[in-house]
């Protein structure tokens, strides 16, 4: 672990500190999950920051990897960096006040003057994190790296995960409920929610939350994010069954399955958020979400199928000197 965090350090100062941050605050979760048995809108008090902390742990040190590998514009790539470590830090701490401390709901709460307050600058962090991310979304568009198949996997993970952090945008829209109270010249304490159809606090499941009885756009928010971990890690393993499969030696064939798996993985984005958006859980989709889950199993089998088929018979030398890289 030593080695690990001067690694992150040596990577991208401010975001190594945003991750360690998160694990001492993990490990306190995880304390706090054992020992303390509060609640908050009917879910363990300690069971949003666990959440968060594991979230940002890994999404700190990737966006340090990401960045390293940034030659072009590598200024302004350690400065979007840091602008997320920042953004992200200070709605870390304004989540640990509001929850552990104030006892009281971080998102859509506008209860009291304090507590829109707090929303507001969430909401300023929240935005900050995700123009950073998308601004390295563009500088991947202008790197050339050894590897074209994780170069692929590179841009499609951090384009995924800047859609991801948008989608959040869809929860803060008012309930029926909370709709009606407005028209009617009411205040609700709460503008917005995680479930569709439904008011939050109903029954989810065990730590993660996700509504069992209703749509919950958190889901798609989730999948969306970590895109930014998933495809890279496709492509390194890709890399990785080479040495075993040679069809895999082909960076074309690599790039190809690297591609088929972005399809995919945007493809579950898309479900997952059509499925909330009916107001449908998770656990319980009816036989249209079941039938698009089928026919994008199909579509991913057969392109993973035609990627391979289509392999080059030899590798090339330029190829060789990337994977030797790797």
């Amino acid at each position: 672990m030593t080695s690990w965090g001067l690694r992150l350090f040596r990577l991208h100062r401010p975001l190594g500190v945003l991750a360690g941050a998160m694990v001492l605050l993990l490990i306190a979760c995880v304390f706090g999950l054992l020992l303390d048995d509060r609640t908050l809108v009917n879910a363990p008090l300690w069971a949003k920051p666990f959440k968060f902390a594991v979230s940002v742990a890994l999404y700190a040190p990737t966006l340090a990897w990401l960045l390293s590998l940034v030659k072009r514009g590598r200024r302004a790539g350690w400065w979007m960096g840091t602008v997320f470590a920042v953004a992200m830090g200070a709605d870390m701490a304004l989540l640990v006040w509001q929850v552990l401390v104030r006892d009281r709901p971080l998102h859509f709460n506008h209860a009291t003057p304090a507590d829109s307050t707090i929303g507001n600058f969430l909401a300023t962090g929240a935005f900050a994190a995700w123009g950073a991310t998308a601004a390295v979304v563009v500088l991947l568009l202008f790197q050339k790296l050894p590897d074209r198949a994780l170069t692929s996997a590179l841009r499609w993970g951090t384009a995924l995960a800047a859609g991801g952090m948008g989608l959040a945008l869809m929860m803060f829209s008012a309930s029926p409920a909370q709709q009606r109270v407005l028209d009617g010249g009411g205040k609700p304490s709460m503008i917005g929610g995680h479930t569709v159809g439904l008011e939050d606090g109903g029954p989810g499941l065990p730590l993660l939350g996700w509504s069992t009885v209703g749509g919950d756009m958190r889901i798609t928010h989730f999948v969306g994010i970590h895109a930014i971990q998933a495809l890279p890690l496709l492509a390194l393993a890709l890399v990785a069954l080479s040495r075993r499969y040679p069809v895999l030696s082909s960076e074309l064939v690599r790039r190809r399955l690297v591609w088929t798996g972005a399809v995919g993985y945007a493809g579950v984005v898309v479900i997952t958020a059509w499925q909330a958006m009916r107001g449908q859980s998770i656990v319980r989709p009816d036989v249209w979400t079941l039938a698009a889950t089928a026919g994008l199993v199909a579509v991913v089998a057969l392109g993973a199928l035609l990627s391979v088929r289509t392999a080059r018979p030899s590798v090339l030398p330029g190829e060789r000197h990337a994977l030797r890289g790797f």
